[in-house]
């Protein structure tokens, strides 16, 4: 558990990532849930309505009972997969509060990494896997 050295506030920081894009998240003890996301609010920052309730279902699929302000900063990625990447960030700070909820996350899929990466073009090739036309002439 750390501090910030202005406010002296107790928070709780993880990384989530998915893909290209990583989150690195911190949870204040707050009255109501809030997000601020590099700055901005989730309306402003994600304005999809399935990404944001993508994000809120941690918090309903855990059953925490205190409400957190979330504070992220999201570098990389397109939209969706910076959302799994704050999704696993928040669960993963979760844990760390309360170890008896990883169960419960896991099961729910919040705490597996997506790994799949747009993979390299091959030498030869037109794109990673697609070959030049063949001709026999």
């Amino acid at each position: 558990m750390a501090t910030t050295e202005n406010t002296k506030q107790k928070y709780i920081e993880a990384a989530g990532r998915r893909k290209s894009a990583v989150a690195r998240v911190r949870l204040f003890e707050n009255k109501e849930n809030s997000f601020s996301i590099n700055e901005r609010s989730l309306e402003d920052y994600f304005p999809r309505e399935e990404l944001r309730i993508l994000v809120e279902r941690v918090f309903e699929e855990s059953g925490v009972d205190k409400k957190f302000h979330v504070s992220a900063l999201i570098k990389g990625g397109g939209s969706s997969s910076q959302a799994g990447a704050l999704l696993h960030g928040i669960a993963r700070a979760l844990t760390e509060i309360d170890p008896n909820l990883r169960p419960k996350l896991k099961k729910a899929g919040f705490l597996k990494r997506d790994p799949r990466r747009k993979e390299r073009k091959k030498f030869g090739l037109k794109k990673s896997r697609k070959s030049p036309q063949w001709s026999k002439r």
